[in-house]
């Protein structure tokens, strides 16, 4: 992936997606929030189509499918946003969409993907969900659309950066969710191509830390168990595209807990009027926590990547 790569993905996406504002972040009671000294901005990608910014890597992909592979269709496996991307990409294109979903998914996606026009089929975890997306592919000759091994995927996500760069040309760090790694391999790659003194962090629950475990190891790790309230961060393995690339433009992985997302949910409710999944606060908690040491003095960007979360389950995750 190259500049000029991303900047033909961006002109391919453009019209088609939504370029998503970026907010100072100097709101009453959030500003002392933050590390002292720093000045901070949010990429707002939550407003982006589907609610992700999984919508940039899924209507490449979709796009780029032949004749036959259109016909035949696609499968995928996701714990919510990935699955509602693949469903508005497919709408979008004019192809059918299989999509295998943990059963615990909030019931928001599952509806917002029927309501697309995709086929859900309901999974007891996200482990089982990635063998029935090989199944599917394999008997159906569907092509499978991965949640982040996927050039598409890195190079819709680096569109991201770009924009956010674009914005905000001068930041010295920018913190970043991480489940799989696909918006972090991308956008990571289009900030350090812009701006190569910039540093980059990603920010992991504790209980699907499998980049996190990459990193130190320095090869992809897969976990047995994910447990954490971030369903849409639970993947449980690194892939050796993603990490690649991760690996080549990321300062470090850092991780933090649940109660830390929650926590950081209720400060974005509460400041910025947002109802963020837990995975959209990743990168605020991880300037408040880990990372505050960092960003002292700093001019930090934070993505809030995506939010498909119900208000009952907002509620039951931050009371």
């Amino acid at each position: 992936m190259n500049l000029s790569d991303i900047k033909i993905a961006a002109k391919q996406l453009s019209g088609k997606i939504i370029q998503t504002p970026v907010v100072d972040l100097r709101q009453t009671g959030l500003e002392t929030l933050l590390p002292k000294g720093s000045r901070v901005s949010m990429k707002l990608e939550l407003l982006q189509k589907a609610g992700s910014f999984k919508a940039r890597g899924c209507f490449l992909a979709m796009a780029a499918l032949t004749d036959v592979q259109r016909k035949a269709g696609v499968v995928a496996a996701s714990a919510g946003n990935h699955a509602l991307a693949v469903a508005w990409a497919a709408q979008n294109i004019g192809v059918h969409a299989k999509i295998a979903v943990p059963r615990a998914a909030d019931a928001l996606r599952l509806n917002g993907c029927r309501d697309l026009g995709a086929e859900i089929i309901l999974c007891d975890n996200i482990h089982q969900a990635f063998d029935a997306m090989q199944d599917i592919a394999q008997s159906e000759s569907r092509t499978i659309l991965h949640s982040f091994e996927s050039p598409y995927m890195s190079l819709g996500a680096a569109t991201c950066g770009l924009e956010y760069h674009n914005a905000v040309p001068d930041l010295d760090i920018a913190i970043l969710p991480v489940g799989g790694g696909g918006l972090i391999s991308g956008m990571a790659a289009a900030f350090k191509l812009t701006n190569p003194a910039i540093e980059i962090y990603g920010v992991e629950p504790f209980g699907a830390d499998s980049m996190y475990r990459s990193f130190q190891s320095s090869k992809p790790e897969a976990l047995a168990k994910v447990s954490s309230v971030a369903d849409s961060l639970s993947s449980p393995t690194a892939l050796p595209y993603t990490f690649g690339l991760a690996q080549k433009y990321v300062t470090e992985i850092v991780r933090v807990s649940d109660d830390a997302l929650r926590d950081a949910m209720r400060i974005m409710n509460i400041s910025l009027k947002l109802m963020p999944e837990p995975a959209c606060a990743a990168s605020l908690a991880g300037a408040l926590g880990p990372l505050r040491q960092q960003c002292t003095g700093k001019k930090v960007g934070l993505l809030a990547c995506g939010s498909n979360i119900s208000l009952n389950k907002f509620t039951t995750l931050t009371t």
